[in-house]
């Protein structure tokens, strides 16, 4: 990351643009029609809802229960990449806690945001823009990017100390949330036909990483021609995200439509990374996602990666390579797959895809 020290053009914060009344977004910010949500949304483009799990029975002892929300897992895996989870042990008070206090955080004036600046170096801080390439067609959101684990890279001076409450909020929302990928993993690796806890292990062991991205998508004017984030699928193991409650943005690639998803109160939205997609040898796979803004509300979402520990070599487990179905990808550590990411933003699927052997 040496040659990416700082952005290759002055920041501008997306909130500002929309707070200063403008009729017209600056053309930074206008998609190639092929890229606008108006051009792509087919006739019968509604809301869908994806998968919706109940884990309450993921934790109980009941066999016939356990495996039906296995079996639901692995559907929602395979068919989907993405699932909505209810009942997954995260306290409903502390995710919208948790919430309201990032909508706090970005309400502050901007001069105190901005002592949280970001750099292209770590991305951690408060940010605009993802990718350094000069001139390139920017999403219409700012963001709040910081490291939860491991521990070493865990900077509690780069969280924000106002709102009073955040950083002692973030310590246990992360907690939480990291539980939750522990099970699902296991769950996972189980529906794969692998030891219960090779994920896990193929992670990292306990010594996982996982971090926070707060999106905050400020209202817009002309949100036909742009988007809060463009097309792509996460280049780590597993996002969980709480998506505001009031106002639909997520959109799922699925087959050739772009679905609106419908967020359910107090649920996460899961899905696949690429990591998981790679280690499944793609039985498992990633999905293209992206945010459509709002001409009439703000929104704030909260996406929290539970990755692989970076410098592990991530590749197919052996158990689900065969002469049939060889093993898809060459091994590469997590490190350098989002080096690629972090240089040209986001691009739909074209990473994961750039990967596969030649097999």
């Amino acid at each position: 990351m040496s040659g990416l020290k700082s952005w290759p053009e002055p920041v501008v914060r997306v909130q500002s643009l929309s707070e200063s009344g403008m009729r017209a977004i600056p053309k930074r910010y206008v998609k190639p029609p092929s890229d606008r949500p108006a051009e792509t949304e087919t006739e019968n483009h509604q809301h869908v809802d994806i998968p919706v799990i109940d884990l309450q029975h993921l934790f109980n002892k009941d066999p016939t229960l356990h495996e039906q929300t296995l079996a639901l897992i692995s559907t929602a895996c395979k068919d989907w990449g993405f699932f909505q989870a209810v009942n997954h042990g995260v306290s409903h008070d502390l995710m919208e806690r948790t919430r309201q206090v990032w909508r706090d955080f970005f309400n502050m004036p901007l001069e105190l945001k901005q002592q949280y600046a970001n750099t292209p170096t770590t991305y951690e801080g408060y940010g605009s823009r993802l990718g350094v390439q000069k001139g390139a067609i920017l999403d219409w959101s700012d963001y709040f990017f910081l490291h939860y684990l491991p521990l070493s890279l865990r900077n509690q001076s780069k969280w924000p100390s106002h709102p009073s409450s955040c950083r002692e909020l973030l310590s246990e929302y992360g907690a939480e949330v990291v539980k939750l990928g522990g099970r699902l993993l296991k769950a996972m690796s189980t529906n794969l036909g692998l030891k219960e806890d090779y994920l896990q292990n193929a992670f990292g062991g306990e010594d996982i990483g996982a971090c926070l991205r707060v999106n905050f998508y400020p209202k817009c004017p002309q949100p036909d021609l742009t988007l809060g984030l463009s097309s792509h699928s996460d280049p780590g193991g597993m996002t969980f995200l709480l998506p505001d409650h009031d106002v639909a943005g997520l959109q799922v690639r699925k087959n050739a439509n772009w679905l609106t998803v419908n967020p359910i109160p107090n649920a996460f939205i899961v899905n696949v990374g690429d990591q998981i997609q790679v280690m499944s040898n793609m039985i498992y796979k990633s999905v293209e996602h992206r945010v459509v803004v709002n001409s009439g509300k703000d929104r704030v979402s909260l996406a929290f990666f539970y990755n692989p520990k970076s410098d592990l070599l991530i590749e197919p487990a052996k158990e689900l390579v065969s002469e049939e179905r060889p093993a898809l990808y060459t091994p590469m550590t997590f490190d350098e797959y989002r080096l690629y990411i972090r240089t040209k933003g986001p691009c739909g699927k074209a990473q994961v895809q750039s990967l596969g052997s030649s097999t």
